[in-house]
């Protein structure tokens, strides 16, 4: 399977986050730098004109990466016992799984000059409009387009594109009527130690125009 160019983004800087093993963390300390990260990626790309390309920045400029530092904060609420109730747990999914969405959307919009012209990908993705002729803008993309055109590029490795698989999966019980397996709180804080590692790569790949902007845990 050919890489899509997005996946081989160049990496300014080494762009290292962290040497800290996420299993050495406390689930409090993970979030904490889920916040951490996520607020100083909205402040650099919520103004990005000048550094991104135009059709990239017009994105990035009417996204919402505020809510994305917001719902970061909300997963303490989660997090704070060993036991979640199956409606917690299901809104613990959903706001995992807006999280990981608006984390491949942050990436693809930088990319989006790349992402536009990459058709074969986006037709296997569902992300293309045939009627217009046009791909599907990432911002409008759901999870499940977002995980098809990340698998068709081999924009990430096979770990975090299970991640993707397995909240997709779970956050859609707040959808259904019927039963659907939701898992538990331990394997809900799996998924957020995961989303971390997921996280680190989306910035491991953004570009900056110098080493003092890149956000650090």
């Amino acid at each position: 399977m050919p890489k899509s160019e997005i996946a081989e983004s160049s990496v300014h800087f080494g762009n290292i986050v962290s040497a800290t093993p996420i299993d050495a963390l406390t689930i409090e300390n993970v979030i904490d730098r889920i916040v951490t990260l996520n607020t100083k990626l909205a402040s650099f790309w919520s103004k990005s004109d000048g550094w991104a390309p135009a059709h990239a920045a017009g994105l990035l400029g009417k996204s919402r990466l505020d809510w994305q530092v917001s719902l970061s904060s909300t997963l303490r609420m989660w997090a704070s016992s060993a036991e979640l109730a199956p409606g917690e747990l299901i809104l613990a999914w959903a706001n995992l799984g807006s999280l990981l969405e608006g984390s491949v959307k942050l990436l693809l919009s930088v990319y989006y000059d790349t992402y536009r012209t990459d058709l074969e990908n986006l037709k296997k993705s569902n992300a293309y409009d045939h009627k217009k002729g046009a791909p599907h803008s990432p911002d409008g993309l759901a999870l499940e387009s977002l995980r098809k055109y990340c698998l068709a590029g081999a924009i990430f490795d096979a770990e975090h594109l299970l991640l993707m698989d397995l909240v997709q999966q779970r956050r859609n019980a707040i959808h259904a009527f019927k039963d659907r397996p939701i898992g538990d709180a331990t394997e809900f804080e799996g998924a957020v130690r995961g989303y971390l590692s997921f996280l680190r790569e989306v910035v491991r790949r953004l570009p900056y125009p110098d080493d003092i902007y890149v956000p650090r845990e």
